[in-house]
């Protein structure tokens, strides 16, 4: 179980860095890929700065947890950081976004997220 819970957990990190750099250097496929694109007439390049470093910096800070101070920490972090993902499914759900892709990807998500979090707790 140990193994997974940290590869699981290594796995969520790195994929918060990536959907980081892709919120920073491809903005508009990557809002698109999270369920509300960008509206080309408007200057939503500011937002979809945030939203990557904001996913990014999540990412690195769930490493760092991880490696410098175990498991417990991770799994803590893990529980808080779920309420991104249920309040993007909101998000989605509220611009007009599809139902699948508000549920399959980050309803999904928080329960993958929440997942780890029970994981790195039983470690």
């Amino acid at each position: 179980m140990t193994v997974t819970a940290y590869t699981l957990a290594v796995v969520l990190d790195l994929f918060c860095v990536f959907l980081g750099y892709r919120f920073l250097f491809q903005p508009a496929s990557a809002a698109a890929g999270y369920g509300v694109p960008a509206r080309p007439d408007g200057d939503a390049g500011a937002y979809l700065s945030i939203k990557g470093l904001r996913d990014g910096t999540f990412g690195l800070l769930g490493l760092a947890l991880l490696f410098f101070v175990g498991a417990r920490a991770e799994a803590w972090f893990m529980l808080a950081v779920a309420i991104v993902p249920l309040f993007d499914t909101l998000i989605v759900l509220r611009h007009g976004g599809t139902k699948a892709v508000a549920f399959g990807i980050h309803f999904a998500t928080a329960v993958v997220v929440l997942i780890s979090a029970v994981l790195l707790f039983l470690v």
